[in-house]
């Protein structure tokens, strides 16, 4: 199917929601703990690939995806989740296109609308709504900081049991925010200590 008539079938559903509605700091996180270079990659990302295929060496199997956004938006577009080399290169080129087509403002918006949060919530309306009876523009930090670790594994990470994935994964996603001066060194102690008592 051609890139644009596959972009007008995701931008037309019902709960799709455009950038300006989502929050900034949703906006923020998922780029930081997703695809910190993002905005300066041209759809792959050669630093992070060399750095899964070094962790991967070293665990023995296929572990870490290296992926960027677009990548992932482009997978989710058209290919299935099998990890083989073929399936891997036929996404570079499609995220290739994707970027030559459409910007980066673009692109985060339609990975935001289409990526599994986990708990049956796909697309960031949806996940907002179902973890927090909020729209996408009403995320407060702290409700960001949850959702943006959620896509790299949802059906390990469970933000609604709290399991133990989920608050290593949450400590991970905290420290790289502060490393990023997204948050503070003090949002991010109040914010674990909320996720342990709430």
């Amino acid at each position: 199917m051609p890139l644009n008539v596959k972009v007008s079938q995701i931008t037309s559903n019902k709960d799709y929601v455009n950038i300006e509605n989502i929050s900034d700091s949703m906006k923020k996180f998922i780029v930081t703990v997703e695809d910190k270079r993002f905005y300066s990659h041209n759809g792959i990302d050669i630093s992070s690939i060399l750095g899964s295929v070094i962790g991967n060496l070293s665990a023995g199997y296929y572990k870490y995806g290296g992926s960027t956004i677009t990548q992932q938006l482009a997978k989710n577009m058209y290919f299935s989740n099998e990890k083989n080399i073929t399936r891997k290169i036929a996404e570079m080129f499609t995220a290739f296109k994707i970027e030559r087509e459409y910007s980066k403002d673009e692109i985060l918006e339609m990975y935001l609308n289409q990526i599994y949060f986990g708990e049956g919530y796909y697309g960031i309306n949806a996940a907002s709504y179902g973890y927090f009876s909020a729209s996408p523009s009403d995320l407060t930090k702290y409700q960001s900081s949850l959702l943006a670790g959620i896509p790299q594994s949802p059906s390990l990470y469970n933000l609604k049991t709290k399991n133990r994935a989920m608050s290593n994964r949450y400590s991970r996603v905290l420290k790289n925010l502060v490393e990023n001066k997204d948050i503070t060194l003090e949002e991010a102690k109040k914010f674990e200590e909320y996720y342990k008592t709430s």
